[in-house]
This record gives C-alpha cells, structure tokens and sequence, in this order.
C-alpha cells in the first residue's frame, strides 16, 4: 500500500507516519522510486502498536524508540526481551528519601517475596522498577499509619500471579517472537487499565452488597 491508504487505514495522518519513519519508530517502506515507497501489513500492525503507546500510554516517543528496540532484538532471550521492553516503558523513580518508612516498606516487599517463594523476583530486587514501585507504595502508606505489610499483601500477590499466568499464556497465542513481545508491551499499557477497572467495578459492586445504596 502506499502512504495515503496506509494513513487511511491506520487513521494517522501523512505528516505524523513521516514523523514516526523519521525517529525510527517505523521502519522505511520499499521504495518504488525517488519519492515513492510501499509499505504492508507489518507497518499497519507496528504502526498501531506506535499510536497505542503514544495515545493511550502517553509513553514519550524516545521511550517507544527504546522499546521497540528490544521488541526488534531476537539476539536476546524470551525473558530478558520481555523484561527489557517492559522496563523501559515509565514506571515511579527512585525515592529521594531514606527514611525509617522506605527501610520498613523494603523490609515488608522483600519478606512478601520470600513469604510467595518468588526467587527469581528477590534476583531482581535491585533493578526491578515494579518492585521499587511496590516499596515506594507500601511506603506511602506507612507513613500514613497504614501497615500493609507482607501478612496483608500475600492475598493480592496470589492474585495478582494468577493474572500474570493469564497475561503469558495469552502471550504465547502470538506466533512470532516479536509479536509475544509487543503483546506484553500492550498488556502494560492496556490491559492494566482495564484491571483496575474491573478492581474498581469490584469494589462499587461488594460495597453494594455490603452497605446499601443509602
């Protein structure tokens, strides 16, 4: 297809695949002479997947570069590709504080750890943006006289494995590398907001339940 009927098909305009082509999100069409190229489904599908992480993930578009680049690596094992695109998409930055409530909030994430028997998780501990998020949260809410501590967040954990068990297994319905790769990445930006709105749905639904409408 040429660039009108893949602007068409994708509902992107000419000037931002141009921008994309020109970062590098979108790999050049086949070019049919000087001012012409062809592009195909692999650029419809890629394309998407771009406005997917730009619209609706706000990811900054060094970031798309970024993982895309390990979606495009197949020098790089299953779970280092997927853990590498995955890291690279935002997550909460290092705390600035090193205060009793971060050392506790720790001290709570890594018992949970050993308490689920996730090992390969503890190995991670120390460069894993979900685990730093996960002390920075417990953190937050210790400081606000909550302690959740790893007793309270072993259910959830559990859940939350079973979810990820999901996630994988649908991951591997893909039938290139590439795309179990990019379908982990969308599972990131789309499918986490469609669980916290089924979280969310849960709980008007048992606070229903519980408490009435009155």
């Amino acid at each position: 297809m040429r660039l009108a009927e893949l602007s068409k098909r994708s509902g992107v305009s000419t000037a931002t695949i141009k921008y994309y082509l020109r970062e590098g999100l979108l790999r050049p069409g086949r070019q049919v002479n000087a001012t012409t190229a062809e592009y195909d489904e692999e650029h419809l599908r890629r394309l998407r997947l771009v406005r997917a992480m730009i619209q609706v993930g706000r990811v900054p578009v060094a970031t798309v570069r970024e993982v895309l680049g390990h979606v495009d690596d197949d020098s790089l094992g299953r779970t280092v590709r997927l853990g590498a695109a995955l890291w690279a998409l935002p997550h909460v930055p290092e705390p600035d504080t090193d205060d009793e409530y971060l050392r506790a909030a720790q001290r709570e994430a890594s018992e949970l750890l050993r308490t689920l028997g996730w090992r390969n998780a503890e190995l991670l501990t120390s460069i894993s943006p979900a685990y730093r998020s996960l002390v920075v949260a417990v953190a937050a809410m210790r400081r606000l006289d909550y302690d959740w501590d790893a007793e309270l967040l072993v259910s959830y954990a559990r859940l939350m494995h079973r979810a990820a068990v999901l996630d994988l297994d649908f991951v591997e319905t893909r039938e290139t590398e590439a795309e179990r790769v990019e379908t982990a990445v969308l599972g990131t930006i789309l499918v986490e907001p469609m669980l916290q709105a089924l979280h969310r749905l849960a709980q008007e639904e048992e606070s229903a339940r519980r408490y009435g409408f009155e």
